[in-house]
């Protein structure tokens, strides 16, 4: 037998392929990319925050931020010693290229005219910490030199995930505050400074007059009230035909049952606004127009095939043979229903009346089209109502803060359960 041959190549360097990402697997390239990129993120996040915080504009410098987060970059990477001078030679040297950009060009955070002085230096200590602090856990097992590409790719990967924390968190808040900031302000306020999203506290309980005047001069109650009505109920004849028919389609056999069961979806491919007129016309013709039965006829009948569609396939994950059992000891297919499936069947239920209520809560085109009475509005459309220049804007904000919190805690408060059911009939057994 020949022997291996051995190579004296240290453990975790790169192997060298040439190219761009060979060079990139190099930590003094890889560290001060990641970090100039993260900088650009926090100087925007920054200039986001402390603009709605405070209500004085700030504006991000890209040039000066990129040269910061290089540096971090640099002095972030792990020290081993041998490269110490190699590591804190580039950090010093492109921090002075930053505070020379800054002096000359612009600043990481740009203030505007109207930016006082303490507002101007929290943006900058919010900066900094944001950008230098969270640098080191990013590039942590970053060697100064040549990286394995498992070193690389955890490190892209934490910044990757970092970024994108940040930014489905901003896309999710950003609107909400400022929904909840303009409901909280009053016209003259709206009207001096549009884009000012601070608070004045010392009105006390007179920053909720637009939620008090909802009630008590635009009936939200009656809204709240009716779509509750409404939501509850579709959530039960939607159960009424959907569990029945999931466990149809998942237990019995029929003539087309494939073909029923591959085409539940299929309403779902013609979308809702060319529906609008067939039904307006039928609701129309029969009367059912301007009705709370007429909603409640036509809700199901959006939900209903999603609900199925849910519903089956967690019917086929449970045990055949517990049914079985069931029927062998006398029990009628309806019984093993009630008394088995059912039962077990619980947190799928759950979420599909989760996701059902959701959807007849937040429905609207509907809603606007076949309902013209004010006494018969759903939230939706009652908040709609508000968007006219009669109305302020304030009223119209506290009116989709009413309209979204409920939602927002049912869901925060039963994921967990419509988590397990979703996933709980992926596997069978």
């Amino acid at each position: 037998m020949t022997d291996t041959p051995t190579t004296d190549r240290p453990v975790g360097a790169a192997v060298r392929h040439g190219g761009l990402f060979a060079t990139l697997q190099y930590g003094y390239v890889a560290g001060p990319l990641i970090g100039a990129l993260w900088a650009v993120t926090m100087s925007v996040v920054t200039c986001v925050v402390v603009s709605f915080a405070t209500g004085q504009g700030m504006a991000p410098g890209l040039l000066a931020s990129l040269a910061v987060g290089a540096a971090a970059g640099f002095g972030a990477l792990p020290a081993d010693g041998r490269n110490a001078a190699a590591r804190w030679g580039p950090t010093a040297a492109v921090a002075a290229l930053a505070v020379l950009i800054s002096l000359v060009w612009a600043p990481p955070v740009i203030p505007r005219d109207t930016t006082g002085t303490g507002t101007l230096i929290a943006a900058w200590a919010l900066f900094l910490a944001s950008t230098i602090l969270p640098l080191p856990r990013i590039l942590r097992g970053l060697p100064h030199g040549s990286a394995t590409r498992h070193e690389f790719e955890a490190a892209v990967i934490r910044f990757l995930t970092g970024f994108g924390y940040i930014f489905f968190t901003a896309i999710v808040a950003i609107p909400f505050y400022v929904m909840v900031m303009t409901s909280l302000k009053n016209q003259q306020q709206l009207l001096q400074n549009p884009l000012d999203f601070t608070i004045d506290l010392s009105q006390g309980w007179g920053l909720f007059r637009s939620y008090r005047e909802l009630f008590t001069d635009f009936n939200f109650g009656d809204y709240l009230f009716t779509s509750a009505v409404v939501s509850v109920a579709t959530v039960i004849l939607t159960l009424l035909f959907s569990v029945p028919g999931a466990y149809a389609v998942a237990r019995l056999r029929f003539r087309g049952r494939a073909a029923f069961s591959r085409s539940i979806l299929l309403i779902y491919m013609v979308p809702m606004i060319v529906l609008a007129l067939p039904i307006y016309i039928a609701f129309s013709m029969t009367g059912l127009r301007n009705s709370i039965a007429g909603i409640l006829m036509i809700y199901p009948v959006t939900t209903i095939p999603v609900a199925l569609y849910m519903l089956q396939g967690y019917f086929r994950g449970l045990p055949a043979e517990v049914e079985e059992a069931g029927l062998m000891d006398g029990l009628s297919r309806l019984a093993v229903i009630w008394k088995i499936t059912l039962p077990l069947s619980l947190p799928a239920m759950a979420s599909v009346s989760l996701y059902v209520f959701m959807i007849a809560w937040n429905e609207f085109l509907l809603a606007f089209m076949l309902l013209d009475d004010p006494s018969k509005f759903t939230l939706t459309r009652g908040i709609a109502s508000l968007n006219s220049s009669e109305v302020p804007r304030q009223h119209l904000m506290a009116g989709a803060v009413i309209a979204t919190v409920p939602v927002m805690v049912l869901f925060l408060g039963l994921e967990r359960f419509m988590t397990k059911g979703l996933t709980a009939g992926s596997v069978k057994g």
